[in-house]
């Protein structure tokens, strides 16, 4: 990598984390090109627009294509660094598949020269680095690999993954810490070198197993510690309590902090990260597991609970709001709110109402159900029953005035002046086994 010019940067992979990732790289005066396999992805991003809902993300997209900062292609080209931000999904059993950062290191494998540096920054079961690592060193032979050579590596590996909250990604791509793990104390050097020339935050250098496993325990210790407020909110419904009235007076004690239950886990860290962990270390990890299932079974009792509140008022239209695994963004990957909604939709047909505002039409499971989507001002001049799904802002902002006759199930706890009508003698609740 250059030292005393700024290096040419290749992002592989340009969707939630890595068009902002490459945009953020391109703003600190990097030229950077951005991989896609999808062409509509690139010719988007090349007239300087976005493919993805993210805060401030289309100004800056904007800006750096327009002054000739970054482009994207679906054709790899020689650079300095390479970061790779691809997906890594799970299949039907849980089991990782790191197939697609594998194809990455196949893409750059070709064009990779001495003193460049390979940085992955997708979420990955531990030893995926090494991993790519193995693969790199044979498709180039003629390249000698940090860890497997005892001389000096002609290239750098290293993984670094992201800490960023959607909806703030780009202040928190440059404003968090960073952990990055080298595949040699010398890689971990070389990247933090890069890191530093668009992160503030502080970063920390550590083994690239470390830093895998970092990433992963952050995100188990954010689902075990959700699932207790799930099990507490199922828990509250058989006492016939108010659990954000019991989590609001619990947290008043100096050293008590209970998160906020929801309708499950959602999105593509929380809800699949554990599994990681497990799979790596099934019989060590009872408590990961079952976080794992009572917040998978969340979803499964929230249906139960809005079914029996829709079936004991026939004919009302109910409004289901929200599609999206969290607030204000457009991601609905591994959403609860979309499995209940859509659970419903297939149930009850055309009394069925979606509004998410972050969706120009319904996912493609609404289709053929007789569910329409409408806005919040429709929702409330026409439906009677309101099952909130997802704390959008624009969700939070009625007032009582407008919602003070709705019958209303609210899993996130947006309206604590709601007059409470979903009890469990009211919706007589089946709990789910």
């Amino acid at each position: 990598m250059k030292s005393d010019t700024k290096p040419d940067v290749c992002v592989v992979g340009l969707g939630y984390i890595g068009l902002p990732t490459a945009a953020v790289i391109a703003r600190a005066g990097c030229k950077v090109l951005g991989l896609d396999v999808s062409q509509s992805v690139v010719d988007t991003i090349n007239r300087g627009e976005i493919h993805i809902e993210e805060v401030d993300l289309d100004g800056l997209v904007h800006g750096v294509v327009s002054r000739g900062l970054l482009s994207a292609s679906t054709e790899v080209a020689p650079a300095d660094v390479f970061v790779i931000a691809v997906p890594t999904p799970f299949d039907k059993s849980h089991a990782p598949d790191v197939s697609y950062v594998l194809a990455a290191g196949k893409t750059i494998a070709p064009v990779l020269k001495q003193g460049d540096v390979v940085i992955l920054e997708s979420t990955s079961p531990v030893g995926t680095t090494e991993q790519l690592r193995d693969m790199i060193a044979g498709m180039r032979p003629d390249l000698k690999v940090p860890g497997l050579t005892g001389e000096i590596p002609d290239i750098s590996i290293a993984y670094c993954p992201e800490r960023v909250l959607p909806g703030r990604i780009l202040e928190e791509l440059t404003n968090n810490d960073r952990s990055i793990g080298g595949i040699t104390p010398r890689c971990a050097r070389k990247a933090l070198a890069f890191y530093k020339r668009f992160v503030r935050g502080e970063c920390v250098t550590t083994d690239a197993r470390s830093a895998e496993m970092t990433k992963l325990v952050e995100n188990a210790y954010r689902d075990v510690n959700i699932a207790f407020a799930n099990e507490l909110s199922i828990v509250s419904d058989k006492m016939g309590l108010d659990v954000w009235e019991v989590i609001r007076l619990a947290n008043r004690h100096p050293r008590v902090n209970i998160l906020s239950p929801g309708p499950g886990v959602g999105g593509h860290c929380i809800a699949v990260d554990p599994w990681f962990i497990v799979h790596g270390a099934p019989e060590e990890t009872p408590l990961i597991r079952t976080a794992r299932g009572v917040n998978d079974h969340k979803m499964h009792h929230v249906i139960a609970k809005a079914e029996a509140l829709v079936e004991a008022h026939p004919g009302a239209k109910v409004a289901c709001l929200g599609l999206a695994f969290k607030a204000n963004i457009d991601d609905f990957r591994e959403s609860p709110a979309r499995f209940v909604a859509s659970r419903l939709a297939r149930k009850f047909g055309e009394r069925i109402h979606i509004v998410e505002p972050y969706a120009a039409e319904l996912p493609i499971e609404f289709t053929d159900t007789g569910a329409t989507q409408i806005d919040i001002d429709d929702a409330l001049e026409t439906c009677e029953i309101m099952i909130v799904l997802v704390d959008h802002d624009v969700f939070k902002v009625v007032p009582l005035a407008e919602r003070a006759d709705k019958l209303v199930y609210d899993t996130r706890g947006i309206w604590p002046d709601q007059p409470r009508v979903v009890r469990e003698e009211e919706a007589r609740l089946k709990l789910v086994g």
